[in-house]
Parts: structure tokens; sequence; C-alpha cells
């Protein structure tokens, strides 16, 4: 049996980029909604990202050494 969903093009644009090359969207959705390991969905509070920041430009400074 299979049903459809309709998406803008900008959610199956997501989907398309985290979606891997062997998935059908099936899988990605199937996937994606797995109970056993849940995906934490949201963005980084304010700290987290300035520490984030921090550490991206701490490599790259070492690398330009």
């Amino acid at each position: 049996m299979s049903t459809s969903i309709r998406v803008s093009e900008e959610t199956k644009e997501k989907l398309n980029r985290l979606k891997q090359d062997d998935e059908s969207f099936d899988e990605l959705l199937e996937r994606l909604a797995d109970d056993e390991e849940p995906i934490v969905i949201g963005s980084w509070d304010s700290d987290t990202a300035e520490r984030a920041r921090d550490a991206i430009t701490r490599s790259r400074d070492s690398f330009e050494r």
C-alpha cells in the first residue's frame, strides 16, 4: 500500500540533503521517525553556538601556522 504526502519545495530540498544516496524517501522518513534512536531537532542555544564558533576559529588558526 502506498500513500502520498505534500511538502513544499523547500522541505523536499531539506529531505534530499538528509537522504543517503542508496536510501528511498520512505526509508529516510522511517529512519527520521524511528523511536529507538531519537533525533534531536532544533538549533543550538547561543552559548553552544559561540563555543562551536570558537572551536572552528581555533582549528582554522592552527592550520595557518
